[in-house]
């Protein structure tokens, strides 16, 4: 896993594992092996449900301290179903990842603003 930067936390990787992401539904993927790879880089949380499905597989990447006092925000990537764009988002990370470093040109095609509007049901 990658050093803390000085002066705080590290970026954070949340991996949305519910309905679609990380199940059989998105075919092709060793989810296990895109979270172990991506836990490579920084700490990782398994969520719930993002309620961003038509996105699958989602990963929001959460500024480090640094990035969040540079103005960082996080960042969605939807469509991550391929082991280059993991590498890209594991490069970006150790980079310094949201308000560190610039955006990969090529994360452009993943990422995504979340919709605000949530589906019945879901808190």
């Amino acid at each position: 896993m990658s050093a803390t930067p000085a002066g705080g936390l590290p970026c954070r990787i949340v991996v949305c594992r519910d309905c679609c992401c990380g199940s059989g539904k998105v075919t092709g993927v060793d989810h296990a092996a895109q979270t172990e790879r991506l836990r490579a880089a920084a700490p990782v949380r398994i969520s719930d449900c993002l309620d961003v499905c038509d996105q699958a597989n989602v990963i929001v990447v959460q500024p480090s301290a640094a990035g969040r006092a540079a103005g960082g925000r996080p960042v969605w990537l939807g469509l991550v179903n391929d082991p280059a764009a993991t590498e890209d988002i594991v490069s970006w990370v150790r980079e310094g990842g949201p308000g560190v470093a610039p955006r990969p040109e090529i994360l452009d095609l993943y990422a995504f603003s979340p919709l605000t509007k949530r589906r019945p049901g879901r808190s």
